[in-house]
């Protein structure tokens, strides 16, 4: 057996991240290289991903960047062989590139309605299946990470188009998780609570995201090193059990009842 920490490296491992431009995604990138594996910065703009490539291997470690619509299945194709060529086949993929665009249910165009459910639900489909065909064409196990969010479980008011994507990205974890499983191919989530990021930081230093922050159990946001673990458990050998999971980060906000 191997020992617990060597259980949650990742070298020699091949590791996507979608979003990976700023944000959640710009960390989820440094964290896996961290841990050993050898990242792909994914991003619809190639400068910002190729910024985040360039640190982590001015840090030491392997990275890659790559511009990829996670929209377009061609596309998607076309930056799998590219990494397929220069790193081998993604065995760790992480499924962060996202859209928010809060609007009243009665004043949502069709637009963002349908610009959300491409970028949030038939994105991460798209990549996750480009991922598993190559896998499985290698004989080769893997681990996906859909990130989720706590606006899956719970609503609230002018999310719909954010939370719907969300909540799809639940339950099509679990559909994967059981359709990939004969493979050796596991699927999880990850959904976290109120995180700080380019989209919501305008609301979050107003007076009204003020007064929400203060109504949160633990009174603050969440940080985004406080997912590391969460993260590399999904990823990484010490969850070799674990698939169809959702694991929920939000210091106790879903479970408050007012």
């Amino acid at each position: 057996m191997k020992d617990i920490i060597e259980q949650f490296s990742l070298t020699g491992r091949v590791a996507l991240v979608t979003g990976a431009g700023s944000g959640l995604g710009k960390h989820f990138a440094s964290v896996l290289s961290r841990a050993g594996a050898a990242v792909v910065c994914v991003g619809r703009r190639l400068e910002p991903v190729e910024s985040v490539a360039q640190g982590i291997r001015d840090a030491g470690g392997q990275a890659l960047a790559l511009s990829m619509d996670v929209t377009d299945p061609e596309s998607i194709k076309e930056g799998f062989t590219s990494i397929q060529q220069h790193y081998g086949p993604v065995d760790v993929l992480i499924n962060n590139a996202g859209l928010s665009n809060p609007t009243a249910f009665e004043e949502m165009t069709r637009e963002q309605w349908t610009t959300l459910l491409d970028a949030n639900l038939s994105g991460p489909f798209y990549v996750a299946q480009e991922m598993a065909k190559r896998l499985i064409a290698a004989g080769k196990p893997g681990s996906i990470i859909n990130i989720a969010s706590i606006l899956g479980h719970l609503a609230r008011p002018q999310f719909i188009n954010y939370g719907t994507t969300k909540g799809g990205v639940i339950h099509m974890t679990q559909y994967m998780a059981l359709d990939l499983m004969p493979y050796g191919i596991r699927v999880n989530a990850l959904a976290p609570g109120y995180f700080p990021s380019e989209m919501t930081n305008p609301f979050y230093e107003s007076e009204a995201g003020q007064r929400e922050i203060a109504a949160l159990p633990i009174q603050r946001l969440g940080r985004h090193e406080e997912l590391d673990g969460p993260l590399l458990l999904l990823a990484s050998a010490a969850s070799t059990y674990m698939s169809g999971s959702v694991i929920t980060v939000d210091a106790g906000h879903s479970v408050k009842l007012t």
